[in-house]
């Protein structure tokens, strides 16, 4: 999601330059890739809508296309990468309930006054079986392009999740692969992400909040094999104290073979 840099504002819900500079920041095209990548790819050809797809500076449309997938953004403001502009914010009547096979945001929520009601037709708009895949920002200072409401952990995503009877396939925190996976990480830039699947049809349905009880999900059996940044900077920090005992027992061979051929 992105807007022009004169903070132009709507009475609508708001499009942003991506957060993290000139250019959407990689860690949110990765995220978006490795969705594509890990979940479509068995996939023929699917119907993608991409909520708050406003380009300025970077978008998801090639992800997508680059596999003849079809893509259609949507946004509150004409411009750039935007298909669909619905007339109200929070409601789309331009759209009928299951139209798409899979519905994405990133970098989007987080601006949005009322997010959870765009979620509501988020859901609506998918089919039985699809998938909705989110990628919003758990750091980063605040940048209201015009309004910054929210930040975003792995409960809170579980949470929406939940809430519309969602399953939830996938779901971290500021976590990734175990290899090739440092732009993946960041300790100010961090991103959550949720993969969740619709399994009914029609308008989104609410959990039965009069019966209901919180239950902590495992996050662990969620993140599948992705690791958390905490893990990586362990690992990390391991792996530089072999290197430099490493170092430090070829420094001690060097100086013992310098004092023998002393000797010598």
């Amino acid at each position: 999601m992105v807007k022009d840099k004169a903070h132009k504002s709507t009475e609508k819900w708001c499009t942003i330059v991506r957060d993290g500079g000139e250019i959407m920041h990689e860690s949110s095209m990765l995220r978006m890739q490795w969705f594509a990548d890990k979940y479509l790819q068995t996939k023929s050809k699917v119907k993608v809508l991409d909520v708050g797809s406003y380009d300025v500076n970077g978008c998801y449309r090639e992800i997508f296309t680059s596999e003849g997938h079809e893509y259609k953004g949507l946004d509150m403001e004409q411009g750039p990468n935007v298909d669909i502009c619905p007339k109200n914010a929070y409601t789309w009547n331009e759209l009928p309930n299951d139209e798409y096979d899979v519905v994405v945001s990133g970098q989007a929520l987080e601006h949005i006054e009322f997010f959870w009601v765009t979620m509501g037709e988020i859901v609506r708009v998918v089919k039985k079986g699809g998938l909705i895949c989110l990628i919003a920002p758990n750091g980063f200072e605040e940048h209201r392009y015009p309004v910054d409401c929210w930040r975003f952990f792995t409960d809170g995503m579980i949470a929406i999740a939940r809430y519309y009877k969602l399953e939830i396939i996938h779901t971290h925190t500021n976590s990734g692969p175990k290899s090739g996976s440092e732009k993946w990480f960041s300790e100010k830039y961090a991103d959550s992400m949720l993969i969740a699947k619709k399994n009914y049809e029609g308008e989104a349905k609410v959990c039965d909040l009069e019966n209901y009880k919180c239950t902590p999900a495992k996050q662990e059996d969620l993140r599948g094999d992705l690791i958390t940044y905490k893990e990586k900077k362990s690992r990390d920090e391991k792996l530089q104290d072999r290197g430099e005992i490493k170092k430090d027992k070829n420094m001690i061979e060097k100086i013992v073979r310098k004092l023998t051929w002393k000797k010598q």
